[in-house]
């Protein structure tokens, strides 16, 4: 009996981790290059003393991220770009270090600093710096350049290159802030990836996420029915041990 409450026990939980991921998923459907997360279960062995070969448990793997692209829509404005392909953008992550991400919805800050959600955007020689009330455009390899308040259109000045990488399938891996890094050993700092002059961009334009609205309530109905029928095994366990103890209780 005790095997089906570890089966049912586990699974419960990691339906209900699934969950969390699933609406993670949904809750980014609109956010710009956002990658959906992947959630998969295996059944292993029930570990420690007085483990017994019939007592199995469920546990969650993430084997990473959905890396298809997204839709581009058109928008416009001159500080959006979108990576038309295989690519990444590179970012100043919060503590310092190089990080990357699909996301191209580009500010300027008060101090002239570009940056994508804060983070300052990286360039062939670090974070890009563009005059304050300058008119920006960002050519298709990156290229950027600013023609000053009240300048004629011939006066266009490059001002930094944004570095765009693309490393092969599978080196880069989601960290806990979102953004993806090289994949490296425990104890090895993620190095900085080489810029790639073959990495295109659409100007006027952002990649939509690769979540599906419709695919994600679906799985979330799933898991959902999946985690109250788990429950429902634990306690007709419960129902069939107590009827079970009934009858060879001894009646005095």
């Amino acid at each position: 009996m005790d095997r089906i409450l570890y089966t049912a026990m586990s699974g419960a939980r990691q339906s209900m981790e699934q969950q969390s991921v699933v609406s993670h998923n949904l809750s980014n459907v609109d956010t710009a290059g956002f990658r959906a997360q992947l959630h998969a279960m295996r059944a292993v062995p029930v570990q420690g003393d007085g483990a017994l070969p019939t007592r199995v448990s469920v546990a969650a793997s993430t084997p990473g991220a959905d890396l298809t692209t997204g839709a581009i829509n058109q928008t416009g404005r001159a500080l959006d770009v979108a990576i038309d392909g295989q690519g990444w953008l590179a970012v100043q992550a919060q503590g310092g270090d190089e990080a990357y991400t699909r996301r191209g919805d580009l500010q300027v800050d008060g101090n002239g600093l570009l940056t994508s959600v804060g983070r300052p955007v990286m360039g062939e020689g670090g974070p890009i710096q563009v005059p304050l009330g300058a008119q920006v455009s960002i050519g298709a390899d990156g290229t950027i350049s600013t023609i000053g308040a009240g300048e004629d259109p011939d006066a266009l000045v490059p001002v930094g290159r944004l570095k765009l990488v693309n490393p092969p399938q599978g080196e880069l891996a989601r960290s806990d802030d979102g953004l993806f890094r090289p994949i490296a050993g425990e104890d090895e700092a993620p190095a900085a990836l080489p810029a790639d002059e073959d990495v295109r961009l659409v100007s006027g334009a952002l990649e939509g996420s690769n979540v599906s609205a419709v695919d994600a309530m679906v799985s979330m109905i799933d898991v959902a029915r999946r985690y109250e029928m788990q429950t429902k095994v634990i306690s007709t366990a419960d129902e069939n041990a107590q009827r079970a103890n009934s009858l060879l209780s001894v009646q005095g």
